[in-house]
């Protein structure tokens, strides 16, 4: 059995293009950027990867409405690589995701209709804030270091004493 799954959490790049087949189908296309963040020799580094992103159907019509520059999205798909050949023999490569499910992220302090139909009205939504989570090496842990160790020190545990 084979496996080809993607999950990425990301900023959109550039809003999406929306297009369609000549089947009526519609595709939109965009970039997604990933941030790493890591320590090396002391120093806070990080890595930003950039992806491209493929919707087909209903799902590309709701990335082309919802979705602008800046925006966090999850996407959740599969890798697939395209290769074509350009006027002058040149034979390119270009890996994507092709979405599969999107869930999006937070609106970034913009303006939300609360009321579309009546009254037209607009709201300011508050920008929430996501959290980075930093990946960091965890150093190996002296036992005598951790304080819930202090009063289990000498103690043993008995088998009779575990509740399963």
């Amino acid at each position: 059995m084979n496996l080809n799954k993607v999950f990425v959490l990301g900023n959109v790049t550039r809003d999406p293009e929306q297009k369609s087949l000549p089947s009526g189908q519609s595709v939109a296309s965009f970039g997604l950027a990933t941030n790493r963040f890591y320590t090396q020799n002391g120093e806070k580094k990080q890595d930003t990867e950039f992806h491209n992103i493929v919707t087909f159907g209903r799902l590309a019509e709701i990335a082309s409405q919802y979705l602008k520059k800046g925006s966090l999205v999850l996407i959740e798909g599969h890798l697939r690589t395209r290769s074509w050949q350009d006027s002058s023999g040149i034979k390119h490569y270009r890996t994507e995701i092709t979405a599969e499910r999107i869930q999006l992220g937070p609106r970034a302090g913009g303006f939300q209709t609360s009321e579309p139909e009546t009254t037209g009205e607009k709201t300011k939504v508050p920008e929430e804030e996501i959290p980075v989570i930093e990946e960091e090496p965890t150093p190996k842990e002296n036992p005598k270091d951790n304080p819930a160790n202090d009063k289990n020190d000498d103690k043993e545990i008995d088998v009779n004493e575990i509740p399963f």
